[in-house]
């Protein structure tokens, strides 16, 4: 396993970080129940025992169970192994108390004295301006800090302006953030960098695209000649970028946790002739996409059958431009076809979204098209 030094908190980060979102728990259990837990525990263990030092949970991951297996699985000595994270639901604080309350039962389920990472969960400039800021949270966890109950503050990122995550890192008062970042979304680039800059340490969550780079195949692979997988080249572009100390994986099952550990555990960066490769790719795929859609959700309001022609398209780009095949039909066999939201075999053809379109995308056509792709 690769470490790099996490900012400057003194810890020496695995590469590969537990997203503890995805385990092998049953649903519809009590939310306290421990007795169907083995499975996570054992895979918890089995990425410890790779090389992981750092664990990430939340408060409601896995139905508010996820805490329950990872203090489970940390029991028996495995504590002192790994640096524990997890998150403080923000939007479920109303007054001080609730964040010590929340904080105080986390720290029984996962049955231990202190947490090494606590966030802010998902956060961005409304939050922060009215439910942190007023509620004086950043006092709070300070004087937790004193009391040993946290040892850093934390944030993870979720607003969609990517400066605002520059101004939460001004604000001095963390030490680490978690992020999103991958070859599709380099949005948080520039914050990634001035994290570097102030020496707070970088997670970043979704390095395959949420799944949507979990297969092979596909323009980025072919850039380099196949000598990677697309899920590879992910990590490894994501760990190739300055300021980026972990990249956090979501993993279910033991397949997951060994391949992503093989990654980990060589030489993780890409070379500057390969990140070049992919500049190239990325920059042609961005040209290409605006061909398809942009997003910009116009054309949906209109739409008489409600066809979410966005969505539609974001699969037709990932076949058409991406050349991900297995991601493309994923995406599209995902819309639900309901009173809501349909698919393009509901399209009608009256053409009222293409008068809406500031693109001027011949979108019936490009409809037609996923019909005879997806069908």
């Amino acid at each position: 396993m690769i470490y790099h030094d996490f900012g400057r908190t003194g810890f020496r980060i695995s590469a590969l970080g537990f997203g503890a979102m995805r385990l092998p728990i049953p649903e519809n259990a009590d939310r306290e129940a421990t007795a169907d837990l083995g499975d996570a525990v054992e895979l918890l263990r089995r990425g410890i025992r790779s090389g992981i030092n750092y664990i990430d949970t939340a408060y409601f991951y896995c139905n508010g169970r996820s805490e329950l297996a990872v203090g489970l699985a940390l029991e028996d000595g495995w504590r002192d192994r790994v640096a524990l994270s997890t998150k403080l639901p923000v939007g479920d604080v109303k007054k001080p108390d609730d964040a010590r309350r929340i904080l105080e039962d986390q720290l029984r389920k996962l049955r231990t004295d202190h947490i090494d990472f606590y966030h802010f969960h998902g956060i961005g400039r409304d939050a922060f301006d009215n439910i942190i800021r007023p509620l004086k949270l950043i006092e709070l966890m300070e004087k937790c800090k004193d009391e040993g109950l946290i040892r850093h503050l934390s944030f993870s990122f979720h607003d969609p302006n990517p400066h605002t995550m520059i101004e939460l890192l001004d604000t001095g008062a963390f030490s680490s953030v978690l992020c999103q970042y991958n070859l599709l979304d380099r949005s948080n680039l520039a914050g990634i960098r001035h994290a570097r800059e102030l020496g707070v340490g970088v997670v970043v969550m979704g390095p395959v695209g949420g799944g949507r780079l979990a297969f092979k195949g596909g323009v980025f692979e072919d850039a380099l000649g196949g000598r990677l997988s697309t899920p590879e080249l992910a990590v490894r572009f994501v760990l190739s970028t300055p300021g980026v100390c972990c990249a956090l994986s979501g993993m279910g099952d033991a397949g997951m946790v060994d391949g992503n550990v093989r990654v980990a555990s060589s030489d993780t960066r890409l070379t500057e002739a390969e990140l070049a490769a992919v500049d190239r790719v990325t920059a042609d795929c961005d040209k290409l996409k605006s061909l398809y859609c942009t997003g910009c959700n116009y054309c949906t309001p209109v739409c008489p059958a409600k066809v979410n022609i966005p969505r539609c398209f974001e699969a037709l780009i990932y076949d058409r431009v991406y050349n991900l095949a297995r991601t493309a039909e994923q995406r599209y066999r995902a819309i639900p076809g309901n009173d809501k939201e349909r698919n393009a075999s509901a399209c009608v053809g009256c053409g009222a979204c293409e008068k809406k379109c500031p693109q001027h995308i011949p979108i019936r056509q490009r409809l037609r098209e996923c019909v005879e792709r997806f069908r």
